[in-house]
């Protein structure tokens, strides 16, 4: 499919030649920062820029020699799935100093490097800013004392600054997520997952400390994905008498047939006082106070560690060619700036805005301004404390509203991870506004067949990190069974329903919605939730369940290259999942390092396949010794798996091998991602809110009765907001023939998995190149991952 007509950038007519591009990692590491240089540096070199590594970050710098060295387009191979930064990274005291950064600016003008992209927290990037002011200054300096020609001062005249943030905290503000944080939150969620299992097995209470010395995200959103009893960060210290409502609540699970407590500590964490929590104090309270068998885990550098996560290695792709494009567009009076996230588009914001609002958080704590700190934060932040509190506390039976309205809940379609959590989220929303919740099992088959109960506040506990549907969940569409299907709400007075689904929840909202001129009983407010891997619902960009899959697809071609290693060349052809859309194909591929992903939306023929297979022969031939082309199950019905890889062995006879790999059902399987068991709670009590304001505003009369096209919506994330938007409208978006939405934003990031895999294509930057401020330009719900 070709690429939307907009504003594009060509490789003739974007030209980096005569430029020098360095770039270096600073500061703590952060899995993913190795994707970023990666992507900097096969996008630096597309574009006709020498690119320099500079080794050890800004003590390199300072240090010149072989520090500061070129980078080759093979240099970084292999690197996207390694942890760390293998260019390395330390804390420089030399460039602090005056001294440090005049060796520093030498040892740049020496090798032309006029442009800087700097991988790092708030103080590297600050650092950064600062030799960017002081530059003129340095250079006429060495000019003076006859190290640098006087010629040079102009030639070299100014230093651009572009900046990414590595920092597994997500404390850096002006940015919905920082490279490394997702692949931190992975390593939090397992060690919490195999510590849940032995706690259960002692009945044990287990203290958790996570990272986060100036941060509680890690430590909050790992709360919100496993369900946690108590969560204590520094940007919200709990209120004095704390101790005392923490032992009621975990004595009050255990009285309700709970075996094991989970409490989570940032390391950072403080009371009201400004004084130290730790979790030592916690345990000894725990043990003096109830008794119960408690144990400490302190996990260290262990959140550090490890193979970066999908999502961390996409975002940083993505990342480092903006910069890229960002330097390239840069002028002597533009602003440094830093490439940040915002709901799923790249954007830059100013380097100083971000750095000053993020000392203004520490600031506030210091002061004791704990509210303000949370917002200065962001809204990603504060939604994630809302929604824990919401989820985590129940409220007494005396304090909760009386609604009298029931709400039942289903799962319709595939199975995918986060569908649970997603469920757990709507039932106790649903309950603490005062709604009667039902359960039914097996959609819109167990609907009809009156497989329908309700759901207490208990009976989803634990269910965050279960994978697939322990509702139930099958593909039938309700139009055959309409009349039963009324019956069974009018029995139960069902007044409103959730949706948990794929494109079969799409299909089955459109049939309800037509139903309701005949059956009264569908005239009640509904809500769908997107939910499956193959990510097609028309109406929203993400859907719960796929970032699961894209890991899965991820670590397994991760391990199926090493498979090779050692080995002759090889090109492995791997299958995913989708249907009809290329989604896990495409941003799988970009994770993975592919040569190519083959896609329905993007038609191919035999003379694409040959120039594929020749292009790989090339890489083969040099110093590239594993391959990889994804191919999409139906993106054609000729070119099926088995003809590519045949095509492949044939064509590349004598140069290389081939393997086949068929990824099937694996990439529904498996305990669901972090970000897909925040997306799923986030979203989903976001659905249950929007029920029940429009139970309010639609019971007349002692009943409720909504037939208007806004009762019955789709909530999708669009861009960088979460959007209600009525079914019927989004018919006109939708290929209802291949099941997948007429337009998708992720097609735009082809061309970039192409650039970095050799290919000379085009890339549309008609989302780049807009400078946006710190918090003015944000919508109301934007949220990275609204998820995360």
């Amino acid at each position: 499919m070709a690429q939307q007509d907009s504003k594009k950038i060509f490789f003739e007519n974007l030209s980096g030649a005569g430029k020098a591009i360095a770039v270096l990692t600073s500061g703590g590491d952060a899995q993913g920062m190795n994707a970023a240089v990666r992507a900097v540096v096969r996008m630096g070199l597309y574009v006709g820029a020498k690119v320099y590594f500079i080794k050890e970050g800004y003590q390199g710098m300072v240090d010149g020699g072989d520090n500061i060295r070129e980078a080759t387009w093979e240099s970084v191979s292999s690197m996207l799935q390694v942890g760390g930064t293998v260019i390395g990274s330390a804390r420089c005291k030399d460039f602090r100093s005056h001294e440090g950064r005049l060796k520093a600016a030498h040892n740049l003008v020496q090798r032309g490097i006029t442009n800087l992209c700097v991988i790092g927290g708030d103080g590297s990037l600050t650092g950064a800013n600062l030799f960017r002011e002081e530059w003129s200054g340095l250079l006429t300096e060495l000019v003076e004392q006859g190290l640098i020609e006087a010629d040079a001062v102009q030639k070299y005249s100014a230093l651009h600054i572009v900046g990414m943030v590595g920092s597994i905290d997500n404390d850096f503000c002006g940015t919905d997520m920082t490279i490394g944080t997702d692949s931190a939150l992975h390593r939090i969620i397992e060690v919490v997952d195999a510590i849940m299992t032995t706690a259960q097995s002692h009945q044990r209470t287990f203290v958790l400390e996570v990272m986060g010395r100036h941060c509680g995200y890690l430590a909050l959103v790992s709360a919100l994905a496993c369900g946690a009893d108590w969560v204590l960060i520094p940007e919200m210290p709990p209120e004095d008498g704390w101790e005392d409502k923490m032992c009621q609540k975990l004595s009050a699970n255990r009285a309700g047939m709970k075996r094991l407590n989970i409490i989570i500590v940032a390391e950072g964490a403080i009371d009201r006082n400004n004084k130290p929590i730790t979790t030592d104090y916690i345990k000894d309270l725990v043990v003096k106070n109830l008794g119960f068998d408690t144990r400490v885990t302190i996990l260290g550098h262990v959140q550090r560690g490890g193979t970066p996560s999908a999502f961390d290695r996409i975002l940083a792709s993505r990342m480092g060619v903006e910069a890229v494009l960002a330097l390239l567009e840069t002028t002597a009076n533009t602003p440094a700036c830093v490439v940040s996230l915002c709901g799923n588009q790249s954007v830059r914001v100013p380097l100083m805005e971000c750095v000053q609002t993020t000392q203004e958080v520490q600031k506030a704590m210091d002061q004791k301004r704990f509210e303000e700190a949370v917002k200065l934060r962001g809204r990603s932040f504060e939604n994630n404390l809302r929604t824990y509190k919401l989820l985590a506390h129940r409220k007494p039976e005396s304090e909760l509203p009386v609604s009298n309205f029931n709400v039942a809940v289903l799962n319709v379609g595939a199975p995918a991870a986060g569908m649970n959590a997603a469920v757990r989220s709507a039932v106790r929303v649903g309950i603490s506004e005062g709604h009667k919740m039902f359960a039914v099992s097996d959609g819109f088959e167990g609907f009809y067949k009156g497989q329908i109960k309700e759901i207490k506040w208990g009976d989803v506990g634990g269910w965050t990190g279960q994978g697939g549907s322990l509702l139930g969940t099958k593909r039938t569409l309700p139009a055959k069974h309409v009349d039963k299907i009324a019956e069974q709400m009018r029995k139960h007075n069902i007044n409103a329903l959730l949706v948990i689904g794929g494109f079969e929840a799409l299909l089955s909202l459109l049939e309800l919605s037509e139903a309701r001129g005949k059956y009264d009983e569908f005239c009640v407010p509904m809500v769908m939730v997107p939910a499956t891997v193959s990510n097609n619902v028309p109406g929203s960009d993400l859907s719960i369940g796929a970032d699961t899959a894209l890991n899965a697809i991820t670590t397994t071609c991760d391990r199926i290259k090493q498979s090779a290693s050692g080995t002759k060349r090889r090109v492995f052809i791997i299958e995913t999942m989708g249907g009809y859309c290329g989604y896990l194909a495409t941003v799988g591929g970009l994770a993975a390092g592919a040569d190519a992903a083959y896609i329905y939306e993007e038609p191919f023929d035999i003379r694409d396949l040959q120039a594929n297979v020749e292009h790989l022969t090339e890489k083969m031939k040099t110093s590239i010794q594993r391959g990889l082309v994804l191919r999409n199950e139906n993106c054609n019905v000729n070119y099926t798996t088995d003809f590519i890889y045949q095509l492949y062995t044939e064509e590349g006879r004598g140069v290389f091998d081939c393997r086949k790999n068929v990824l099937g059902h694996m990439q529904q399987g498996g305990a669901p991602s972090p970000f897909d068991r925040n997306f799923g709670t986030k979203i989903s009590a976001k659905a249950m809110q929007w029920l029940s304001q429009k139970l309010v505003e639609t019971y007349r009369k002692g009943r409720v009765f909504a037939n208007s096209e806004d009762s019955c919506c789709l909530l999708g994330m669009r861009a960088r907001a979460l959007v209600f938007q009525p079914v019927v409208r989004l018919k006109d978006e939708t290929d209802f023939v291949h099941r997948i939405p007429k337009e998708q934003w992720w097609l735009k990031l082809r061309p970039l998995m192409k650039i970095l895999a050799k290919y000379k294509t085009s890339y549309d930057v008609s989302d780049s190149g807009q400078v946006e401020h710190v918090i003015h330009s944000r919508p109301k719900d934007s949220d990275a991952s609204v998820a995360m």
